[in-house]
């Protein structure tokens, strides 16, 4: 017995090691059944994708590859999805193969295990939890914060947008790339059935994406209708859709105004030593601007902050001039900054988002503040673009 063409074409170039990351979700299953037809063990194949089918009743994909072993058996077979006619239209047959792609993809080259996201460079300790979305592997991974080093928890299956990422204005159909958080939980009863068992609003456009000149609202974390599993890689209009049982599982981690949601593109993935190398760096780095500060040497204080600093309507310029005159009626400063978390964008530009408490005492003047600088690298230095209260 024979399955040509897409069907082989599509297995013939998963081969499967044993897992190292997660065996979470339908993919361990898929790829027990890529494997069984590898072999040419047809029985096998079927036997596994009926538990597929028993554990993912809704799964479109599993029934599809079912209908094609068992034509197969009659003859070979031309075109993938040939044993599913009444299952899917021909638009929908490739949306599924793309699904299996992607996660047959993902579930093969997955990170290694000691393997961090570069932009979760420091969670704050109360930051139980940061997502992690790459949306070219239509994958999102969760970590938790391990005394301030993010461990591996789980990883799921997502779709996103129809036309890709990187989003610019309101109905474009694209997803966001950049830091933001859990804003909202919105209950599956305030929803209708198409956001499934519920959704999670995150904060785009962040102040960021403001300035950046990006617009748009309305791009959540969301769930899938009660009568489909999944979607494919490519269905929403800017969201992050994962399946219900996934979302539900992903949300007893998630903090509203505190967990970090980051999306990219693609993952940068670093070692410990470099991950925690960059981090130490830029630890210094707002050591060294905190210091300055205090030294009250405006000039060496102004040295941290980009020629595109902007606060309020004062470009660079008139925001030192303002400083300066600050600082000539003081006699010492003393700065103290807790609770940092410093997190990478993962947009074309190299930008760090650092959100703290500062505790700024002075010899006219003291105030507690929660602050957000977003630092961006000029000349090869690393220097403050933006810096508000947050």
């Amino acid at each position: 017995m024979k399955i040509l063409s897409i069907a082989c074409l599509l297995f013939a170039s998963v081969a499967f090691a044993q897992p190292r990351y997660s065996d979470s979700g339908p993919e361990p299953l898929l790829a027990r059944v890529v494997e069984h037809i590898e072999q040419n063990q047809w029985d096998k194949a079927l036997q596994q994708l009926d538990a597929l089918i028993k554990a993912y009743p809704n799964f479109r994909l599993a029934h599809l590859i079912k209908g094609d072993l068992l034509l197969a058996r009659a003859r070979p077979l031309k075109s993938f999805g040939e044993g599913g006619s009444g299952l899917a239209t021909q638009d929908k047959v490739a949306d599924l193969r793309e699904e299996v792609i992607a996660r047959l993809k993902a579930y093969k080259n997955k990170p290694a295990t000691n393997a961090i996201p570069r932009y979760l460079l420091q969670m704050r300790s109360d930051q139980k939890h940061a997502v992690v979305v790459d949306t070219q592997k239509s994958r999102l991974y969760l970590y938790r914060n391990d005394n301030g080093t993010p461990r591996f928890v789980a990883d799921y299956y997502i779709a996103h947008g129809k036309l890709g990422t990187d989003k610019l204005r309101e109905g474009d159909k694209k997803t966001p790339v950049g830091v933001y958080h859990v804003t909202a939980s919105l209950p599956r009863q305030k929803l209708t059935d198409f956001y499934g068992s519920g959704a999670f609003p995150i904060s785009y456009p962040n102040e960021w994406d403001k300035r950046m000149g990006k617009n748009g609202h309305g791009i959540w974390l969301h769930g899938t209708p009660s009568d489909t599993f999944s979607r494919p890689p490519k269905a929403s209009d800017g969201c992050v859709v994962l399946a219900n049982q996934d979302l539900d599982d992903l949300s007893k981690s998630l903090q509203i105004g505190l967990t970090p949601v980051i999306i990219s593109s693609s993952i940068e993935w670093l070692s410990l030593d470099d991950w925690q190398a960059e981090r130490a760096s830029l630890l210094k780095m707002i050591d060294e601007w905190r210091r300055d500060w205090e030294s009250l040497d405006t000039d060496r204080y102004a040295r941290h902050y980009s020629k595109k600093f902007q606060s309020a309507e004062q470009n660079l310029t008139e925001w030192v001039e303002h400083k300066r005159k600050v600082n000539a009626g003081k006699s010492w400063i003393k700065v103290e900054t807790r609770n940092v978390s410093m997190f990478r964008n993962p947009g074309k530009d190299e930008v760090v988002v650092i959100t703290f408490e500062q505790d700024y005492q002075s010899s006219n003047l003291s105030n507690i503040m929660k602050k957000r600088q977003y630092w961006i690298k000029e000349e090869g230095r690393w220097k403050i673009a933006s810096e508000t209260a947050a």
